[in-house]
């Protein structure tokens, strides 16, 4: 048997028999594919999500060492990413994130919902027939419900848009070492000085949207560089979360007929979690060993990199009873994919509202999803994810 590989084709597009495979071998396997140790049961995740202490989520530090051999203005990334919260440890994460927890909070979100529902309708309304999923709905939807919640003009998104997919280059970078920097640098000066004049006139004239939200909660705890690397947050992981989502979902039910018929039957919120377990945003999350010691057996040393495979514990049978089975009924679904304890996503109440208005007002636009264009195979009741592009007609 070869080791852990998380881009092996089987992993993405049957990740319950993949899986299944390494489970005897212990919750935490040596990956030499990835060169890290990788966390795969669901015990022991929610675990390594609790710990802020042994695995450190910094991703700072080590931009700090790349910008010593970048152009000064490669700085002001850093600055920028050092105010989002998923890339700090405590005491800075704790900084960073209390003054914003009230802002995510379930009742708060409920009062997002009309005008989340508004866009959404008035988007879904005008699709034609037959659509790019990800170049007319998932791309550009998500992006405008953010930009919306958070008062930005619609004149300015697709500037905003591609700013986020420069910064992102730094982000998602493997290496950043050996990322070209300047599309980052400019993103990170064109996003400080945008959301800083957005900032200011929300100081003076608030809008009474997510922002005024943000300002407030922020007070005088956060300067304005870190409420700045706050909404930059806001808006990667909001348009990440629901993009990824609604390929993956359009892309199931249209490969599916069987599957969407249960779904127009379903509990809507029971549907929208199942869904999230099975082809939810994010397969693994990055962390690195912040001090040498034994877990589960395993000795893991200072500074050895850990992936923690949402995909593996989503799909854990101790937990989940036909974990390979979409179950559009299942009621206890303690999924991952919003991560757990200290780094639980604080966005994860409003990509739940996002998903649930979304999947509403879609299933109310056609009956059925016509592909056409190949959809990845089925196996099982797994769809593998939506890469490439992808066509349906709405019927």
């Amino acid at each position: 048997m070869n080791g852990i590989n998380l881009n092996d084709p089987v992993s993405v597009a049957n990740p319950d028999a993949y899986w299944a495979k390494y489970r005897s071998d212990g919750p935490i396997q040596w990956s030499e594919a990835h060169r890290s140790w990788v966390i795969l049961s669901h015990l022991e995740l929610s675990e390594a999500f609790r710990d802020g202490t042994l695995l450190s989520t910094d991703r700072v530090t080590p931009l700090e060492r790349v910008a010593a051999n970048r152009p000064s203005a490669f700085q002001q990334v850093v600055e920028l990413l050092s105010g989002w919260m998923i890339f700090r440890d405590p005491p800075i994460h704790t900084h960073l994130r209390d003054p914003m927890r009230h802002v995510f909070t379930p009742r708060k979100v409920l009062t997002l919902e009309k005008m989340v529902t508004a866009v959404v309708r008035e988007t879904v309304v005008m699709l034609p027939d037959e659509i790019d999923v990800r170049r007319d709905l998932a791309g550009p939807l998500p992006a405008l419900i953010i930009a919306n919640l958070l008062g930005v003009n619609s004149d300015d998104l697709d500037q905003f848009c591609q700013w986020s997919d420069d910064l992102a280059t730094i982000v998602f970078a493997t290496d950043p070492h050996l990322t070209p920097p300047e599309l980052a640098m400019d993103a990170a000066s064109q996003f400080q000085e945008f959301f800083g004049a957005l900032i200011d006139r929300e100081r003076k004239q608030p809008s009474g949207t997510l922002l005024t939200a943000l300002v407030d909660g922020a007070g005088t705890e956060l300067s304005d560089l870190e409420l700045v690397g706050a909404c930059t947050l806001i808006l990667f992981a909001g348009h990440e979360t629901t993009s990824s989502f609604l390929m993956n979902t359009l892309g199931l039910l249209a490969q599916d007929p069987h599957l969407l018929s249960l779904l127009r039957s379903a509990n809507i919120e029971r549907a929208v979690e199942e869904l999230f377990r099975v082809i939810g945003p994010t397969r693994s999350m990055y962390r690195k060993v912040a001090k040498t010691h034994t877990r589960h057996g395993q000795k893991l040393a200072a500074n050895e990199n850990v992936l923690l495979c949402v995909e593996a514990a989503n799909h854990d049978p101790l937990v989940f009873e036909n974990p390979g089975t979409i179950d559009f009924s299942r009621k206890l679904n303690p999924h991952l994919s919003f991560g757990w304890g200290l780094h639980h996503c604080l966005g994860a109440h409003l990509a739940r509202l996002e998903a649930r208005v979304i999947l509403e007002a879609v299933l109310e636009r056609a009956e059925r999803f016509i592909p056409l264009t190949p959809v990845p195979p089925i196996e099982g009741t797994v769809i593998a994810s939506i890469a490439k592009p992808l066509r349906i007609r709405f019927e």
